[in-house]
């Protein structure tokens, strides 16, 4: 997807607060949740997700979504990971 489509989306769904968020190369975090439901759009490197046992590798252009309080963790690959993310 691309950052303009990706905008109109997050209009449409209500996703008032935009931020760009960027993490270290080989970083992570372990379990963790937020108190905001989340959609975000890979800008630049990768980051893997973790939710109930499931491992998913998203890259530039691919889009993620978590809800409010849903435990989760994240690892980010050898170039760390830059997202743009709308969060409710």
């Amino acid at each position: 997807m691309d950052r303009n489509t990706f905008e109109a989306r997050l209009r449409d769904e209500g996703f008032c607060q935009t931020v760009i968020v960027e993490r270290e190369a080989n970083g992570r975090l372990d379990l963790h949740t937020h108190p905001f439901e989340a959609l975000a759009l890979i800008l630049a490197g990768e980051i893997r997700i973790e939710v109930d046992g499931e491992s998913r590798l998203y890259r530039v252009g691919e889009v993620f979504h978590l809800v409010a309080e849903q435990p989760h963790s994240e690892r980010y690959g050898p170039e760390g990971v830059r997202y743009q993310v709308g969060r409710r």
